[in-house]
């Protein structure tokens, strides 16, 4: 029983380590070897077109750089 306790504790403790770091960094968790990206792949579907949801985050991103483009003091 005390190793079931030992055992229980360190990973509590573990696992309350890493959700402060997430809360401090406010860093989503990503994996050390890059993915899909070091494929050469640039989404993980097969589908030619994006979403209608992916396609409003490039809208918004779009227009974000050319408001900071348009706007920029130098």
């Amino acid at each position: 029983m005390a190793y079931f306790a030992a055992t229980f504790v360190i990973f509590a403790l573990v696992i309350a380590g890493m959700s402060i770091g997430y809360i401090v960094q406010k860093k989503s968790i990503t994996g050390s070897c890059g993915g899909i990206s070091n494929l050469g792949m640039d989404k993980a579907c097969d589908c030619p077109d994006p979403c209608d949801k992916r396609k409003a985050k490039m809208a918004k991103e779009e227009a974000k750089q050319k408001m900071l483009s348009e706007n920029r003091i130098i």
